[in-house]
């Protein structure tokens, strides 16, 4: 039998309403149980200021390494679901895609794949220009490849320090 090969998967997760350390708990079991699929790796939990929107409470942001015989297609779904059941409801407009929300999963990047198609982009437009999300997935993959910028640990290299600095690690025991 011809089994479809695991493609690595980077999954970036976010969380600034209720308890957003137990949120992402929650999420990344989800993503283990995902059929076809599973956590490989999981970044540390960090605290970071919100962006875009700035007038609401900081995120806690993580990033997972899934490896998975799932489409990207049908992973999208997957974590549209995922936000669904932690209470995540967009509206149609689009006009909360930077405000507050209890779970925001983004398919950051699919194996090398550039995807360009209705509600999926991959990678993760502006991924590279996001310390939020480059420090987590600099640390459990610096040398995944952003297809059109080089690895991860090369694009947070070449941000200016102000745009990293206000990332900082957020103990899960201690975070409230």
């Amino acid at each position: 039998m011809n089994r479809t090969p695991d493609t690595q998967a980077f999954v970036g997760l976010g969380s600034n309403l209720g308890d957003s350390v137990a949120t992402l708990k929650t999420a990344l079991r989800a993503l283990d149980a995902l059929a076809d699929t599973r956590l490989a790796r999981a970044s540390k939990l960090y605290r970071t200021a919100a962006w875009g929107v700035t007038d609401q409470p900081d995120f806690i942001n993580a990033v997972a390494l899934l490896h998975t015989r799932r489409t990207p297609q049908q992973l999208l779904q997957d974590l549209l679901e995922i936000e669904r059941r932690a209470g995540r409801h967009r509206l149609a407009d689009g006009s909360d895609r930077w405000g507050p929300r209890t779970l925001d999963l983004d398919l950051l990047l699919y194996g090398e794949a550039r995807i360009d198609e209705v509600g999926l982009h991959v990678p993760h437009p502006r991924l590279h220009e996001r310390a939020f999300v480059l420090v987590p997935l600099a640390e459990i993959a610096p040398d995944a490849c952003i297809p059109g910028v080089g690895t991860a640990a090369q694009a947070l290299a070449r941000m200016a320090p102000a745009q990293v600095e206000g990332v900082t690690y957020a103990d899960p025991l201690d975070a409230a």
